[in-house]
């Protein structure tokens, strides 16, 4: 277990952000067929198929300008599949590149009610790098990721009922589609006791469906953030990743 500090936006195409400090669980499981470490939970369908279980989500909104006298924004999660093919990886498995095509659904909750709140379909190709940069133990993964949601998804970030209608913020229906991009950064290392990893991310709605929303004030964000998790038990059997 560890903690994690992080500055995200309130939401993406926000020109506000917090910071937040949150727990960290860290696990590292290998077995031949389900494998989950500190990045993915995977089952492996072939040599270069996967099924992973994909997970995001957003911080709860509060005291945001562009929303005043709005309802606040529950926090969501996201969950869902990903089936991810290897592309290319070099002869030593220190480098390989894949698509990943995660759809997830998504729920909001104020912790009294849950409440499903639309999809989201988020094709990426990543390329992750042991011992980056001749740095033994170090991984490096680097991502370029494409989104679309639905329409309930996009209405509940970005639409603007009429009663809430002001001068400065007209009234606003978003449609679902085409949400932006993003490009991620994230490094790790696992230490004989301790685990660290850290992030950065952009991420741009320039050209999305509810770009135009009044909701929309920056087109583009950065967030960035980093971990530290205590290993507290390992078991005695050990094996080799080979990813």
């Amino acid at each position: 277990m560890g903690f994690g500090v992080t500055a995200l936006p309130h939401y993406r195409g926000s020109d506000q952000s917090k910071t937040w400090v949150l727990p960290v669980p860290y696990l590292d499981y290998r077995g031949d067929l389900l494998k989950a470490d500190d990045r993915r939970y995977r089952g492996l369908l072939s040599d270069r198929v996967e099924l992973e279980f994909s997970l995001s989500g957003s911080p709860p909104v509060r005291d945001d300008n562009a929303r005043r006298n709005m309802p606040d924004l529950d926090p969501t999660l996201e969950i869902g599949p990903s089936l991810n093919i290897a592309l290319y990886r070099s002869e030593n498995r220190m480098e390989r590149l894949e698509v990943r095509l995660p759809v997830r659904t998504v729920f909001s909750s104020d912790f009294s009610h849950v409440k499903q709140a639309g999809w989201v379909f988020q094709p990426n190709l990543s390329m992750d790098f042991k011992n980056a940069l001749g740095n033994p133990g170090w991984n490096l993964g680097l991502q370029t990721s494409v989104i679309y949601s639905d329409r309930r998804y996009n209405q509940y970030f970005y639409s603007v009922d009429p009663m809430f209608h002001t001068a400065d913020r007209p009234a606003f229906n978003a449609s679902g589609g085409y949400g932006g991009w993003n490009l991620l950064a994230a490094v790790s290392k696992r230490f004989p006791g301790y685990w660290v990893g850290a992030f950065a991310k952009w991420d741009s709605v320039a050209g999305a469906v509810f770009a135009d929303s009044p909701l929309v004030r920056a087109r583009s964000n950065f967030s960035g953030g980093f971990a530290v998790a205590w290993i507290l038990h390992a078991s005695s059997i050990k094996v080799e990743a080979e990813n």
